[in-house]
């Protein structure tokens, strides 16, 4: 098990997991969020092939319409 930083909150994690599971596993909708991870912003395409581990830190920015 491996701990992580969403948003200021720890959680633990299962090991081996990648961020799209992550953004599954909270009903995150990837069109309406942009993901930095350890101070990087992760393009989407890579979601799959980044697997979190150990004290990594995320940050979720959602976008909201409105005028």
């Amino acid at each position: 098990m491996a701990k992580i930083q969403i948003n200021g909150r720890k959680i633990n994690i299962k090991q081996k997991i990648n961020l799209s599971d992550l953004l599954k596993k909270y009903k995150l909708d990837t069109k309406k969020i942009a993901l930095e991870l350890n101070g990087e912003i992760i393009p989407k395409q890579m979601y799959k092939k980044r697997i979190l581990k150990n004290k990594d830190n995320i940050e979720i920015v959602h976008f909201i319409g409105g005028g």
